[in-house]
């Protein structure tokens, strides 16, 4: 068995009837460059082939009895890849539009926790003659990395394909043990926990407020009184209420040799202009709606701290550190300038961080407790005159700058899916490919009915940027 670490229970915490834990992508592929043909079954042929490489596709969760402790991934004795990838069409004339909003149904739905937690789905239809193919895949089983090394195992780099090594034995997760062996694993493990707790207090108290979630209540007011710091304060606004369980998506690209035209300019990194045009757009939407706060708002950045070591591990290897977006700023270039050097700042904080602070937050509270308190900190953020912890996500995954191939049809684009939560209910995520940057934009349906105006502001918030 592989028993979850207490970042990954967390993205089984947070689920309820308006939030789901799973993150996905949109990949766009040219089904006229396969050379066999390209199909939803060529799909499910790729799978059936590289399944002994994709361990987790297999693994689904056993429950502790009481929850007195964390779940554990087994091998799923009745694995049923038809029940996993499924196909659809739409509508003439398959605009964006249509496919964003079949996007957005689709990433509502929660998974089955009664098997692999995983969907994938062929769409057609596209008026583009393109395919699209949209992953479901909980976030409790992978981070970002561990999310491109599975994209690294369907993928190849010729329409041909490859020839696949042989697959280690690993990463299998067991078969089910019964309820009183989990039981007994549990009790047995109780008495460690507050000898555990005093080991990880020196590391986990002074850098509490990085630990993912800001686990517990209070945390902020713990990493102060520790001198540890606290995260920018975030003011509020519309997308920092309760969420929904309803969504909005919407895509667009943009070119990345413009942003490293004009990072070279600046004398910024690739990040720095992300960050910027993410702040100009997010900045003019607030202002469209009357709702520009005198603070800036404040971003959650997540930071992958996977060791070499810990590649093919699966699982969550992340820290979610805070950095102001500077909305406040109405020059745009002076804009960029700010969040350089926030920026450099968040870089410092990162590298001063222990290594060994997942592990010591994994140890902090009991998993039962732990939960409890996840789910706490959410309603606080949402509650008056309380402030939440972030206002929006924004997360820039570097990716591949040559072509990729999915079953032989040429990948176009992969705009990812991701999470929103109560008190943060904005996600913009954006993957580089191929010489360009392919944003994914994830709302609430009904704090941001207009999401789709965002992809226009990005590009206009690039275009301002031009020296």
């Amino acid at each position: 068995m592989r028993q979850l670490t207490s970042l990954d229970a967390q993205f089984l915490a947070l689920e309820s009837g308006s939030h789901t834990g799973h993150v996905g992508g949109l990949a766009i592929v040219d089904p006229s460059t396969a050379p066999n043909g390209f199909s939803c079954e060529t799909i499910r042929e790729l799978l059936r082939e590289r399944l002994p490489q994709l361990p987790p596709f297999r693994w689904r969760l056993a429950e502790v009895p009481f929850g007195l402790d964390y779940p554990y991934w087994i091998d799923d004795p009745d694995f049923d890849l038809d029940y996993h990838v499924r196909e659809l069409a739409l509508p003439k004339p398959g605009s964006d539009a249509q496919l964003a909003a079949q996007v957005a149904r689709i990433h509502s739905r929660p998974l089955d926790r009664a098997r692999p937690l995983w969907e994938l789905y062929a769409i057609e239809g596209l008026e583009s003659g393109h395919t699209a193919v949209l992953t479901k895949i909980h976030h409790a089983v992978i981070d970002g990395m561990s999310g491109a090394e599975i994209m690294g195992v369907l993928l190849d780099v010729s329409p041909e394909g490859r020839q696949l090594p042989p697959a280690g034995g690993e990463n299998g997760a067991g078969g089910a043990p019964g309820g009183m062996e989990m039981l007994g694993r549990s009790l047995l493990g109780l008495p460690r926990y507050p000898l555990r707790a005093l080991r990880a207090l020196p590391r986990a108290v002074p850098n509490i407020v990085d630990t993912p979630f800001q686990t517990l209540p209070g945390a902020a007011t713990i990493g102060r009184l520790t001198g540890a710091g606290e995260r920018p304060t975030a003011p509020k606004c519309t997308f920092n209420g309760r969420i929904s369980p309803h969504r909005r998506f919407a895509f667009g690209q943009m070119s990345l040799d413009d942003v490293k035209r004009i990072k070279n300019h600046y004398g910024c990194t690739v990040n720095d202009v992300v960050m910027a045009v993410c702040a100009s757009a997010v900045r003019r939407w607030l202002v469209e709606h009357g709702e520009l706060p005198d603070e800036p708002l404040v971003t959650q950045v997540p930071v992958s701290v996977r060791s070499e070591e810990q590649m093919g591990t699966y699982g969550n290897r992340i820290l979610l550190m805070g950095a102001p977006l500077f909305t406040n700023e109405d020059d745009p270039v002076q804009r960029l300038f700010l969040i350089h050097d926030a920026m450099k700042g968040v870089k410092e904080r990162h590298r001063a961080i222990p290594a060994e602070l997942l592990q010591d937050a994994n140890h902090f509270i009991p998993p039962a407790v732990f939960s409890r308190a996840a789910r706490l900190t959410f309603r606080l953020s949402t509650s008056r005159p309380g402030r939440p912890n972030w206002n929006l996500v924004i997360s820039n995954v570097p990716g591949p700058q040559f072509p990729l191939y999915l079953g032989g049809a040429e990948l176009q684009a992969n705009y990812p899916v991701s999470v929103i939560t109560d008190g943060m209910g904005l996600n913009i995520t954006v993957m580089s490919y191929r010489g360009h940057l392919d944003f994914g934009i994830l709302a609430d349906r009904d704090q941001m009915p207009d999401v789709w105006k965002l992809i226009g502001w990005l590009r206009d918030g690039l275009a301002e940027l031009e020296p």
